[in-house]
Parts: C-alpha cells; sequence; structure tokens
C-alpha cells in the first residue's frame, strides 16, 4: 500500500511518498512561496535532489506538479497516481467535533471551516490542501489527521481555563493542545525501546523547536500539555513568548496604542528567544552568542530551561510518578547542552543523564541517556509525525 503524506502551510506543501508494506519512504519533497514565485525540492532514495523554481499560483498547482514528479519517468518513483492508495493530511485542528483521524467528506470540511477562527494560520491551507486533492485524486480516499486528537480524553478540569463559562459553551474557548502526533509517536517509540508496555508507563515527552511543547502521558493516554487555546501557550519558542501575564495585552494596547493584530504579532513573531536575545530565532545561534559572553542570549536560554523544568515538575506531580522522559523534535534531538541544563539538579525527581552519552547521542536513532542506577529513563527519540499520519491513513482507509 503505498501513502502519500501531504502538510500545507500558508505558502508550503510538504509531502512524503511510503510505501507501507516496508516502511519505506520512496520520495519526499516540499513546495515554498505559493503565491509568490513558487519552488520545490524533490527527493528520493540514493538520486540527487531535483531543485525547481516555478509559478507555483495555489496549493493546487503545487500538488499537481508534485503529483508529475512522483509519476515522471526522470524523477518519479510510481508509474501513475492510481498507485496512490490513500491520501494522509496533516490538520492541526479538530476542534471539539474531531476527536479522532477521520476520512475527509463533505461534513468534515464544512466543519472545519467553521473553526477557522480558532485557527487562522492552520486551517485555509490545510483546507486547501484537501481540496486539491479531492479535485485532482476523486477516487483515492482522504484521510484527516490531528495535531489535537491525541489530547481528546483530557479531562475538563484541565482543559477549560478558569474564565466565564460561557466563553466555553459559546465560543469552544479551551485547551486543545498541539504536537500530538508528534507526542503520540515517541510515547510509543519509547514504550518499545524499554520493552514495556505502554499501557504501565508514565511518561513525560518534550517536544521542542521552534515551536515547542511538552505533554504528560500516562498509560498511553495524554492527560496534560503545555499548549493551549494557540500554540502561543506554554514554555520561551522561537518567536513565541509562551505563557505570560494576560494583562500585559491590554495594557500595552493602552499605553502603547498598539491594535489587537500588532500586539499578536508581537507575541507570536517577535518574542521567545528572538525577543529576548535580540539575536535569532534558532536556539544554535542563541546558544553559541550565550557561550561568548551575549547576556541578553544567556537570559533567553535560562528561561527556556526554567520554563522546561516547570512543565516537567508539575507534570510529575499530575502523574502521581514518573517512569520516563522523552526529548525530541529539533533543539531536543539535536542539542545535547539544552538536554544536560534541563537534566541537572533533577536528581530529586529520579532524573539523571550520563552527561557522555548525551553529549556523544547517536542522530536518527532512538537513544538512551540514562545514567546508571537512575530510577527514571532519559532517551533522545527522532519524531517522525509523516509515518504516524501514514499508519491512520492506512488504518481507515482498509476500512
Amino acid at each position: 500500500m503505498k501513502i502519500l503524506v501531504l502538510n500545507a502551510g500558508s505558502s508550503s506543501l510538504k509531502y512524503q511518498l511510503f510505501n507501507m508494506e516496508s516502511s519505506e519512504v520512496l520520495a519526499k519533497g516540499n513546495c515554498e512561496r505559493i503565491g509568490a514565485g513558487g519552488t520545490i525540492t524533490h527527493k528520493r532514495p540514493n538520486a540527487d535532489p531535483l531543485f525547481e523554481e516555478l509559478n507555483l499560483e495555489n496549493h493546487g498547482v503545487a500538488l499537481e506538479r508534485v503529483l508529475a514528479l512522483l509519476c515522471s519517468d526522470e524523477y518519479g518513483v510510481i508509474k501513475s497516481i492510481s498507485e496512490i492508495d490513500a491520501v494522509g493530511h496533516r490538520v492541526a485542528h479538530g476542534g471539539e467535533q474531531l476527536k479522532e483521524s477521520s476520512i475527509v467528506t463533505e461534513s468534515v470540511i464544512k466543519y472545519l471551516e467553521t473553526i477557522v477562527p480558532i485557527n487562522p494560520l492552520h486551517g485555509p491551507p490545510a483546507l486547501a490542501g484537501m481540496k486539491a486533492c479531492l479535485e485532482l485524486m476523486p477516487e483515492v480516499k482522504q484521510v484527516a489527521v490531528f495535531d489535537t486528537s491525541f489530547y481528546s480524553e483530557i479531562e475538563d478540569f484541565r482543559y477549560i481555563y478558569p474564565i466565564p463559562y460561557e466563553f466555553y459553551e459559546n465560543d469552544k474557548i479551551r485547551r486543545y493542545g498541539f504536537h500530538g502526533t508528534s507526542h503520540r509517536y515517541v510515547s510509543a517509540q519509547l514504550a518499545k525501546c524499554l520493552g514495556k508496555p505502554i499501557e504501565e508507563l508514565k511518561i513525560i515527552t518534550c517536544h521542542l523547536g521552534n515551536g515547542s511543547s511538552i505533554t504528560a502521558v500516562d498509560g498511553g493516554k495524554a492527560i496534560d500539555t503545555s499548549m493551549g487555546f494557540s500554540p502561543q501557550e506554554g514554555i520561551e519558542m522561537g518567536t513565541r513568548s509562551g505563557s505570560i501575564d494576560p494583562t500585559i495585552v491590554p495594557y500595552l494596547m493602552k499605553t502603547k496604542g498598539y491594535t489587537a493584530q500588532e500586539v499578536e504579532d508581537i507575541i507570536n513573531k517577535k518574542s521567545g528567544l528572538l525577543g529576548v536575545s535580540g539575536i535569532s530565532n534558532d536556539c544554535r545561534n542563541v546558544n553559541e552568542a550565550a557561550e561568548a559572553g551575549n547576556k541578553r542570549a544567556e537570559l533567553a536560554i535560562k528561561i527556556l530551561i526554567n520554563g522546561i523544568k516547570k512543565h516537567i515538575g508539575s507534570y510529575v506531580a499530575e502523574l502521581n510518578g514518573l517512569d520516563a522522559v522523552v526529548f525530541t523534535a529539533g533543539i531536543g534531538e539535536n542539542d545535547w547542552t539544552i538536554r544536560e541544563k534541563v537534566c541537572d539538579n533533577m536528581d530529586y525527581l529520579g532524573i539523571e543523564i550520563d552527561k557522555e552519552k548525551n553529549k556523544n547521542f547517536k542522530r536518527g536513532i532512538p537513544f538512551d541517556i540514562t545514567a546508571k542506577g537512575a530510577k527514571v529513563a532519559t532517551w533522545v527519540i527522532p519524531t517522525d509525525e509523516e509515518y504516524m499520519i501514514a499508519i491512520d491513513t492506512q488504518r481507515l482507509a482498509n476500512k
């Protein structure tokens, strides 16, 4: 069975084609600058990548070119579109109604259109990708896999905000959580690595990248997570502030004359590592500056570390114990200094890492960095959201 996985952004379209029998990625790539020119990078195993500059007017045009490349004599890996058995779409938000991965139907699309106001950044491009597929591949089953679905069983006292209840009833303002596909994947992989049933494990998963979230997983189910109504809540991120005192927003509007949109841009695009350090949203650059003695860069890193530690500590209390911590995503997988600083002085909670193993970890594979005798296992596990989407797509398409 061959599954095409699509991840549509506002001006991008990432894709991977999987052979599910062998779990092999046959081809993958990224269309960028959609609507403002356009480029495509197309990659296949054991072949030079193809880079094209062309006019990609919209997501439909981009998808049309992707399908042509996948089927082409020179750059393709299949003979025709008919070899694609199903398409899986990464969808950030399923709202309150779509709590599990779903076959894309007219009613699903109509519901997703109704929740665009609470998902303005990721909703429209995901819908554009689905509609383009339905037009170009009408006979192929489409599956929507939601980042929010992993959090569908969180208890109400953890997702209801302490504001007037009618804002939840009427406007569906609540904690939704994001990066769920990643947290679901790495927690399942950890159970395999430990050789234990996931139902017996209490895990904290740390998805740390330009966008970061931390999730408490009990018995394979998420019980709490750091992101909330939007991906803005939680720890400091690349350009997002994470959680701040909400009165800062009206204060800035009243004293500085900012509009609501300007304040939203500040806390989403100009804050976090970038805003504090004044250097970059890239943790690598901020770390380098901190090591060179830049005080604002040092401060930005300390804020990040402290935020991660506080969430881990609070989740240990919620879980009433802890078996393992997992680090994943761009920073979590690749920055050994961040992992070391997070795990430093956490021995009271049973978290201790082998610093040499941590520093000399092997990229691209699950790696155990637990110190000898530590009560809590600590692992680095590369995430694979696309493969998780492919698995859900295969399961639903086969039904």
